[in-house]
């Protein structure tokens, strides 16, 4: 295994840095294309979120992987790779599995105990199989780490120790109030259709809001959206879909305003947000001095205008905000307990890898086997003619017995062997000691390849 990571998250940046780094998906996919016209690259798969981008490779080489790598996510970021260098984090094999576990099990995010980077690591995969760029390695990975993160969030209680980040934002902008009581009967405007506007939502549905406006450029998404909210069994709140240029009026009316669309410029400048201030009536001022507009805003690059947190009448809570905050939250007992599943687990994921890298020769050491048995009992055919059929039978399942007797113990030891650290060194023990063929192990490489990528492609 040479799995290779080097990214950037909230952990290792500056919120600043993080926003001017953002992929956009049409940019994600040229970068994984980019990454496998790369030499040191035979895989490739980018993991990007509003606060990390990462990108995994299976490489060749250490230093000439993590220098590709490096000048590929600067390229594709738009951020110098001078100025994005001292911020990327570079882990290494054993290492890089342990990164991408403890990532999918939430203990890296910005909320620990989040969940939903599960279905962004699903979305990774899912981006690597589509453009073929994700091969046995970083399939078998991936897979694994949605496996141990789900297994982190049956088996402790790390789901306490965090929530989802439009949990912990509203959780802000209620600055101490329950959100339940602080959500109920507001009038809730939340912009884009994507997955985290939609559990914005269907967070703010579950608090008691009285009305939700869904704003969206694609007319389609916003109103599936609105039907999900308004379908018999769901919330039962009222909601409505608006196209974008309707955002300015809405504005004038909403309590909350969450936003998190792919726009790569401003969709509140501050002049919106200041106009629509001005055009609020007396009767919807915030009462007690509240403030009369509560924006989060959780997109990467920010939708919003941090210049409105200097507006009288305005809470605005953005990423970097949560940043701050989330570093004083405090870790939950269970944590511990997800750090020792998280060992064991890529402890066994090395072991397989380990064990699978010599599966093709000993498959290869059976074949040339086979071969002799076939050629020896044809030889006997040939010096023995009036051997009947009962008799040939025979003696071919005989000779088949010894050789699978005597190959038996060596090849099940050696699978065990191999799985240890180190035991990367029995395989080509195995095709020295027996002259076996390389293109033969590298064929039987290729089809098991091949059969995992049909397998692994239907589990996603």
């Amino acid at each position: 295994m040479s799995l290779l990571v080097v990214g950037l998250s909230h952990r290792s940046a500056p919120v600043s840095v993080l926003e001017r780094a953002s992929l956009a998906s049409d940019t994600q996919a040229k970068l994984l294309q980019d990454t496998l016209a790369a030499e040191p690259a035979a895989e490739g798969a980018v993991l990007a979120t509003c606060n990390r981008i990462e990108l995994y490779a299976d490489v060749d080489k250490f230093h000439a992987g993590v220098a590709e790598l490096s000048t590929l996510l600067a390229q594709h970021s738009g951020v110098g790779l001078e100025e994005l260098t001292p911020y990327l984090y570079v882990h290494y094999e054993d290492r890089a599995v342990h990164h991408l576990f403890s990532v999918a099990c939430g203990l890296d995010s910005m909320v620990v105990g989040e969940g939903q980077i599960l279905g962004q690591i699903k979305d990774a995969l899912a981006l690597g199989q589509d453009l073929h760029t994700a091969g046995r390695l970083l399939n078998d990975l991936f897979q694994q780490a949605l496996r141990v993160g789900k297994r982190a969030h049956s088996e402790t209680g790390i789901d306490r120790a965090g929530q989802s980040l439009v949990t912990f934002g509203l959780e802000q902008l209620a600055d101490g109030t329950d959100v339940d009581v602080w959500a109920a009967g507001k009038r809730a405007l939340v912009i884009g259709a994507g997955s985290m506007s939609s559990l914005a939502a269907a967070t703010l549905a579950r608090a008691g809001v009285s009305e939700i406006v869904i704003a969206n450029r694609t007319a389609a998404r916003a109103d599936r959206l609105v039907q999900i909210l308004t379908e018999p069994g769901g919330p039962g709140v009222a909601a409505r879909a608006v196209d974008m240029t309707a955002v300015g009026d809405e504005l004038t009316r909403a309590d909350v305003v969450v936003s998190c669309t792919g726009a790569t410029g401003l969709v509140l400048t501050a002049e919106a947000v200041e106009t629509a201030l001005a055009g609020r009536t007396s009767a919807e001022a915030a009462p007690d001095g509240a403030p009369a507009l509560a924006l989060l805003d959780l997109a990467m690059p920010r939708d919003i205008d941090a210049a409105a947190h200097r507006m009288p009448g305005v809470r605005l809570v953005d990423i970097e905000s949560l940043a701050e905050a989330s570093a004083d939250a405090p870790m939950a007992a269970d944590v511990d307990r997800v750090r020792s599943i998280v060992a064991d687990e890529v402890a066994a994921f090395g072991a397989a890898q380990r064990a699978a890298h010599i599966t093709p020769t000993v498959v290869a050491l059976r074949t040339m086997a086979a071969d002799v048995v076939a050629g020896e009992v044809a030889r006997l055919e040939g010096r023995l003619p009036d051997l009947d059929e009962r008799q040939r039978a025979e003696i071919t399942q005989t000779v088949r017995r010894v050789v699978d007797k005597l190959l038996h113990a060596p090849t099940v030891r050696v699978k065990q062997l191999a799985s240890e650290p180190g035991g990367a060194g029995y395989a080509d023990a195995l095709r020295t000691l027996f002259d076996l063929d390389p293109e033969t192990v590298a064929s039987v490489s290729r089809a098991d390849l091949n059969d995992a990528d049909v397998k692994n492609r239907g589990r996603v």
